[in-house]
């Protein structure tokens, strides 16, 4: 009763103000001064080895055309989502740490919500997708021309876009609407809605299990579709009589199978399990796993191990040293 009295108290004083003029504090993720060096340091590195891997994959599969078929076009939109992914949340974390400031306002906390949700969600369904490209190109190769034309490529944006857009646009505004009236400090190193929604003195029971269920149909049927077509891969590579060939399918199947699980897996744990097995500094380190690591490890696992795409990468040096000479030249 004595809390209850207070929340009610407190919601009684915000009446008089503008909720967005309020600024929220994230508790952070460099809570141990003796370490938080060598995290910045690490979080950096892996920051900008993501943006610049991904720009890599961007510019090689745009400009050369033996890139141009439907699997590197889907990640070539990978690639993409992966930069605006990491961005939306890094920068910022760095920054805080950097001036000792750790603040964001209302309106940058719904935006970095409604982009966040937008981006994680379209990895999720591009991801699944994705694995059916790979599982017709593997299980199906006479079919693939057809069902995976350009038109089918295009389909498979759209809906990764559509069904992530509609998630961000229906979750955020419910999930920055409801009275906040407790400490304003969140537990985490952005505006993610678990942590957002524990300030709230509202019953969001309701809600929350609105948005458990929507969580369930994003994260399991993707990552069914993903278990499914890799099974069905991996049987049909266990029947090919090239051992190499076997070996080297295998290799690809658990590289990228470590990705997807990895980002699947934490997802699953942060949005799905009940919050009695939730404790603050493993949901910090969960978040971690999906928001960081993950869009740094994409373009290295899927592309740049590929024949094609280091290939690619020499093809375009060679072009670079060519046009050096010719304009040495010509002085």
């Amino acid at each position: 009763m004595e809390i209850l009295g207070h929340r009610c108290g407190i919601m009684g004083s915000m009446e008089g103000y503008n909720i967005s003029s309020v600024d929220f504090t994230f508790m952070g993720l460099f809570n141990r001064k003796d370490i938080s060096g060598l995290l910045f340091a690490i979080i950096s590195t892996i920051f900008f080895t993501a943006l610049i891997a991904n720009g890599v994959m961007i510019f090689l599969i745009c400009t050369d055309s033996r890139l141009h078929i439907p699997m590197y076009f889907l990640l070539s939109h990978l690639s993409f989502i992966d930069m605006m992914y990491i961005s939306t949340i890094v920068p910022k974390m760095l920054m805080d740490f950097l001036l000792d400031q750790r603040t964001i306002s209302f309106v940058g906390c719904t935006a970095q919500h409604f982009l966040y949700l937008t981006l994680v969600g379209a990895e999720i369904f591009l991801l699944g997708l994705m694995d059916y490209d790979c599982y017709v190109a593997f299980c199906n190769p006479l079919h693939y021309p057809i069902l995976m034309s350009r038109r089918g490529c295009w389909m498979i944006i759209a809906g990764s876009w559509f069904g992530a857009s509609l998630d961000g646009f229906l979750l955020t505004p419910i999930t920055m609407s409801f009275p906040f009236c407790s400490s304003w400090e969140i537990n985490r190193f952005f505006c993610e809605a678990p942590a957002v929604l524990r300030l709230a003195c509202a019953d969001t029971g309701l809600y929350e299990t609105v948005m458990y269920v929507c969580c369930v149909l994003m994260l399991l049927i993707p990552f069914s579709v993903v278990i499914a077509s890799y099974a069905q891969i991996l049987t049909t590579v266990h029947r090919m009589s090239s051992v190499e060939g076997r070996k080297k399918a295998f290799a690809t199947c658990s590289s990228h199978m470590t990705v997807v699980t990895l980002f699947y897996g934490a997802a699953m744990y942060t949005y799905m399990l009940p919050h009695s097995y939730h404790r603050p500094e493993q949901d910090k380190v969960f978040s971690v796993f999906y928001t960081i690591p993950t869009p740094m490890l994409n373009p290295l696992i899927y592309s740049l191990r590929n024949k094609d795409v280091t290939g690619a990468m020499k093809r375009a040096l060679g072009r670079f040293k060519g046009k050096q000479r010719v304009s040495g030249d010509t002085f």
